[in-house]
C-alpha cells in the first residue's frame, strides 16, 4: 500500500480493559494492538530518538506494567492517534500510516513475507 493510501480509519476503539487499540480501515480490513506492542512502537523522539541519537527504546529497556497500561487516547488532527501510558507518557503520535504499516494481523504478516 502506497503511503497515500493510508486514510483514517473508519473506527478506532481503545479498550481499556482488554488494554488494546482497534482500528477499522476504510478499505474493510481491522488491525489489532496489544497494548505493550503499542507502547515499544512509541515513535516520538525520546523513546526512537532524534539528531541521529538512538532513544530510550533502542536500548532494549525492560518497560514496567505501568508503562504499558494503556489509559487514553487523542487524536491529533487528522492523521494520527497520541496515546497516554500510565507512566505519564504520552508524545507519541502513531500516525495512520506507521500503524496500517505494522499491523500483526495474520493477513499483513502473510503479505509482507512475500513481498520480502
Amino acid at each position: 500500500m502506497t503511503e497515500s493510501a493510508h486514510q483514517a480509519p473508519s473506527a478506532i476503539r481503545l479498550l481499556r480493559e482488554q488494554q488494546a487499540l482497534e482500528l477499522d480501515w476504510p478499505d474493510g480490513h481491522q488491525s489489532r494492538f496489544a497494548a505493550v506492542a503499542l507502547r515499544w512502537l512509541c515513535p516520538c523522539a525520546y523513546c526512537r530518538g532524534e539528531a541521529g541519537l538512538p532513544g530510550w527504546l533502542d536500548a532494549n529497556p525492560s518497560l514496567t506494567e505501568q508503562q504499558t497500561t494503556l489509559t487514553g487516547g487523542e487524536l491529533v488532527g487528522s492523521y494520527a492517534l497520541c496515546a497516554f501510558w500510565g507512566d505519564g507518557h504520552r508524545t507519541g503520535y502513531y500516525t495512520w500510516t506507521l500503524l496500517r504499516k505494522n499491523c500483526s494481523c495474520a493477513d499483513c504478516l502473510g503479505l509482507q513475507s512475500q513481498s520480502s
